[in-house]
Order: structure tokens, then sequence, then C-alpha cells
């Protein structure tokens, strides 16, 4: 034959034809089959069994009856009843029902021989009905060797399995209790795991991090009622540890007559393809955040790589920085994607409210608590909670952050009842908390505890490449929001934006630009609608941030144009003023501007 084929003798009591029928049909298959034998029920071995079989040369006696639930789940090729119990329990007629047996689709032979141990008559006559029905065994095994039954099954099997191993995709099948039964080599590739390891299994025993779906299938609960094709995106841990980008696609499947339902998913890594574009669209934006210049784009690799794990995130930079931004980047790169993203500003709540809007209260609990609430640990249960300006969080509040972090577990305010909840944390801040910690005003434990994982947003005068992108973006959003056509800035307001400090950064800059466009009525913003702290405010910065002016001795000779920008140029220009792109423009002919609209088109080395 092709394959061993797996093969499960199903009875009412696995107390004699059981074993009877698994030791013939071993005697005629031989090394071709691996057959089992369980009943509906377990019973004690009936002794004119033993002789019986004896007598064709076989010992039965060391056989302990077993019922289908004391045995290990496994992926089976073919079932055989024997008798009336054992049909109805493969149709799922019987209490316990074929779900604690199946493991895939198996091919079912039905052998309607009567029990012998019912036999009338003394113990002469029951022995002879058990040899009756040893015989009777024996021929219907040579029947399904003979004939090329088996063969037969055991090539279309076989065949079956190098289709699997054949297509570009990963193949994984699962039953209603979620016990994987089919996996091709493309999944044993994409995983690291291969088929023994994994055939019979859970899939949440088998795969780390609640499964290969991340505990979003419709069957972790259980048995859903109704389940429709779904497409994920998500990240996955092989076998090795290596975290990867899979894209994955479920569909339900009726495994047989009875109604079982069970999952078909097909796997491909996307982790190669998302690598591209990554890098293709982190050359302007990621999840809405500029970055063309280094110091943005060298953000997004951490936000990527922290979003592949659950562990705690703290994000640091000034004020407006667009912190909230970069965690909703990390939920919606990260497995939680489908869960919530719950956001919490610290410093907006007083200390009484803040700790019932985490926690939750109960009724009661203080004035106004009329109700149970829910606080935003719980909201965010499965998804990812953002506290926002963490350094503003009170000394009690800490305390009780500090506890949720170390046993995800949590009491309402004024209740009893401890809640146990799945949340990721991701913080921010605009203050120090080293130093904050140095003082005594922030936990030394809690800060670690938050900061495993440190992202820091730098502030908009350290990336004045990313300018004039970012007002093309607000520029569009403006167009949307208002109906004005306005579509750029001229070259006197974008070098005043550019040379302004933003002490605001990007939200700042957001702003300044609504309020030029309040006064712009045609489609194109001039200097003189931008607000006065930006026009008066030469805000040229210091020549050791980037983009900043030369010092005195640093002379720039009066413009020369070249004619058009190419950047085999720009590189040389900037490699002559040594990075400094105000030098830079000079050396080029062009305005500040100009430059730094071409940087942000293109990339230069």
């Amino acid at each position: 034959m092709d394959k061993t084929l797996r093969i499960l003798i199903l009875s009412g009591r696995d107390a004699g034809r059981g074993p009877m029928a698994r030791e013939v049909l071993r005697a005629a298959a031989g090394e071709a089959v691996s057959v089992e034998s369980a009943g509906a029920e377990a019973g004690s071995l009936h002794p004119a069994a033993v002789q019986a079989m004896r007598e064709a040369g076989i010992d039965i006696a060391d056989h302990a009856p077993r019922a289908v639930g004391d045995a290990a789940p496994a992926p089976l090729d073919l079932v055989i009843t024997i008798g009336e119990a054992a049909l109805r329990f493969w149709r799922g007629d019987a209490p316990g029902g074929v779900g604690a047996l199946m493991v895939g689709i198996p091919a079912h032979v039905r052998w309607g021989v009567d029990d012998p141990a019912a036999a009338a008559g003394d113990a002469a006559a029951v022995l002879e009905a058990f040899r009756a029905v040893r015989d009777e065994f024996r021929r219907r095994a040579e029947a399904l060797v003979g004939d090329g039954w088996l063969r037969a099954l055991a090539r279309q099997r076989s065949q079956m399995e190098r289709l699997m191993d054949a297509m570009d995709e990963g193949v994984v099948a699962h039953d209603c209790e979620r016990r994987i039964y089919l996996f091709n080599s493309v999944a044993e590739r994409i995983t690291g795991y291969s088929r023994d390891e994994v055939l019979g299994r859970d899939c949440r025993a088998v795969f780390a991090g609640e499964g290969l779906c991340g505990g979003r299938c419709s069957f972790c609960d259980g048995r859903p009622d109704e389940f429709e094709t779904l497409e994920r995106r998500m990240s996955f841990v092989t076998r090795e540890g290596e975290t990867r980008q899979i894209a994955m696609t479920l569909r339900p499947i009726l495994l047989d007559e009875s109604g079982r339902a069970g999952v078909i998913a097909s796997i491909r890594d996307v982790t190669e393809v998302n690598e591209l574009r990554w890098r293709l669209r982190t050359t302007r934006s990621f999840h809405g955040m500029i970055g063309v210049s280094k110091e943005m784009r060298d953000v997004f690799e951490p936000i990527r790589r922290g979003a592949a794990s659950d562990y705690p995130i703290l994000i640091t930079g000034e004020s407006g920085t667009g912190k909230e931004l970069v965690a909703n980047a990390i939920h919606n790169e990260s497995r939680r994607q489908g869960g919530p993203f719950v956001p919490v500003n610290c410093g907006a709540l007083p200390e009484h409210i803040l700790e019932s809007e985490l926690f939750g209260h109960v009724r009661g609990a203080f004035t106004g608590a009329i109700r149970d609430k829910k606080g935003r640990f719980e909201l965010a249960d499965g998804g990812t909670l953002f506290l926002d300006e963490i350094g503003d969080l009170p000394q009690t509040v800490q305390v009780k952050l500090l506890r949720v972090l170390q046993e995800k577990r949590f009491e309402k305010v004024g209740g009893e009842r401890t809640l146990s909840v799945d949340v990721r944390i991701i913080t921010a801040t605009n203050r120090d908390l080293r130093r904050m910690v140095r003082e005594g005003t922030f936990r030394e434990d809690l800060y670690y505890r938050l900061c495993v994982v440190p992202i820091h947003i730098p502030p908009l005068r350290r990336r004045r490449e990313d300018i004039p992108p970012l007002v093309d973006q607000v520029l569009d959003a403006i167009r949307r929001e208002s109906g004005k056509p306005i579509r750029s800035v001229s070259d006197e307001a974008m070098d005043r934006l550019l040379a302004y400090r933003w002490p605001g950064n990007v939200r700042e800059m957001i702003n300044a630009l609504q309020f030029a466009s309040v006064r712009c009525d045609g489609d194109t913003i001039l200097l003189a609608h931008l607000p006065p702290e930006v026009r008066s405010d030469a805000g040229e910065p210091p020549a050791d941030e980037p983009g900043g002016v030369p010092d005195r001795h640093d002379v720039i000779h009066p413009p020369v144009r070249l004619g058009k920008l190419d950047v085999r140029s720009v590189e040389r220009a900037l490699a002559e003023a040594r990075g400094n792109k105000l030098k830079a423009a000079g050396i080029l002919g062009v305005g500040r501007a100009t430059l730094y609209r071409f940087l942000a088109k293109h990339t230069v080395s």
C-alpha cells in the first residue's frame, strides 16, 4: 500500500468483538494498517473471546477494554463500527457521540455482527457463537484486503496528501474540538512544526500564543452557532521562536452527515512581502505618520518590532509629536489589531475619577455610583490599553497599576470580585520619568515594568525634511473638511515653516495651517496667512540641529542656479555641506523650501 492506514474498530463495549476484529484485521493486512479498538463504553473482557482467539493462535488475554473517551484522539482513515450501539455512537445519536472520537474525516464501514455474548444456551453455545463471529471477522477482513478496498483507500489518502503538499499555501484543518487532522508540508515549513507534532492535537495546545489564530478563531470559545469565511493577518511565533507575519483564510466545512463542523485554513508567509511593503510605505509614511527624515524612519522599525510581542511599550516625546498615533500604529501592526484600542489620558482626570475610569466601579461604591460600570481595562480586554501622560499618574494609582501588570488581575472600586483581563499596555509621556524616579515621584518598579520597549519620537525641529510632506498631508485634510481648493503653500511661507522651531510640534503645525486656511481665499497659502508667531519668529535652529544654519565662519556664497535638481547633485551638495541642508541649498542655488521638497520626494543617501 502507498501509506499505512489508521483504523479504529468501534464496538459497544470493547469486550469481545472489538479486540477480535482488531487482531484478525491485523493478521490479514499486516504492516499496511495500524489498528486499534475502543468501545462506546468499556466492559470486561469476555473469556469466550479469549478462548476463541487462542484456538486461532492469537492471544488477546492482555487486552484492556477501553472507552473512546479514554483514548487519545488521533486522525483516522477508517472507522469500522460493529453492532447497533457503535453505529448510534458513530452517528452521534448516543450520549458522548462521535465528537469525542473523530479527528478528521475517516471513511466508515459497518460490520453488522451481533454480540455473541448474548447468545442463548450454556457456555459451550456462547463459545461456539464467538467462534462463528471470529470466522466472520476473518472473512470480512480478507475481503477488505483481497478485493483491494484497503489498498484503494490508502492510495486515495496518499494522493490527497501529495496534492496538499504540492500546493503553494499551507493547509491546516481542524474539527469542532480544534483537533488538527490535516497539515501539509508548506504548513510544516511556515510554522516549523512537523505533522507528527500536531496531528490529533488541540491547535491551542500546539502553537504558542493561543493557537495558530492567536486566540481569535471562531472556535476558541467552543463551537460557534454561525461561522463565515474570515481573513486574518497576524504575527505568528514559529517552533524556533522566530516571529513571522502570516495571512490566513479560514473557511467552515461540514465534516459528515451528523452536522459536525470544522475549519480549513490556508496560510501564507507574507513576512518578506510585508517587509518590502513596509520599506516602500515608510519612504513617506507609516500608519499616517510621515517618515521622510532618517530620524522618523528610525522610529518605524522599533514600532514594527515592538508590535510583534506583547511586552509593554513606553513612548516618549514632546507634546504634539503624535504619541497616540504611534500607539495606534503598534496596535494595528500587532496580533491584537482585531481587538479594541482604548486610550486614557491620565493627566486629564482627577485621582478619584481616574481610578474608577481605569478599573470600573460597582453600584454604591461612592456618591453618584448609581450602577455598575466597566473600567478601561475591561473594555480593552483582548486588545490594547493606551495610557497617555503616564507621568501624571498619582502614586496611589501607580500601585494598583503595578499589580495589574504583575498579576493581570484587579478589583473594581468598591468591588470584592477579582477580574482577569488580557490587555497589552502602551504608555506615553512628555516628562522625564527617569528623573521622576530619582525624585521619588514615580515608582521605580513600575517604570521598569512599563519601559520594556522604549520608543522616542523626535520633535519636529529635529526632522525638518518631514515638514513639506506633512504640509501636503494637512492640506489634504483641510480640503476634505472645509471644501476650500487650497493646494500648496508659497515658497516664502514654506521657508518660514521650515525655519520656525515648532514648540508644539506637529499639533501646532496643524493648528497653524488651519489658521492660515481660514485667511486664504485662493489655492495657495501665503506668508501673510500664517499665524503672527510663525511669521515674526525667525526661529532658525541651532547649527548642531539637522538643517541648522551654519556658523558665521561658514559663508554661503550667492546662489548660482545649477538647473533642475537631481539625486546625484543633491548628494554631492549635502556631502560638501556635511549634511547642513541650508548650506547645501546655497551650493545648489535653490531656496531651502525647494531642497526640502526635493528631499521629501526622493531617497537621497
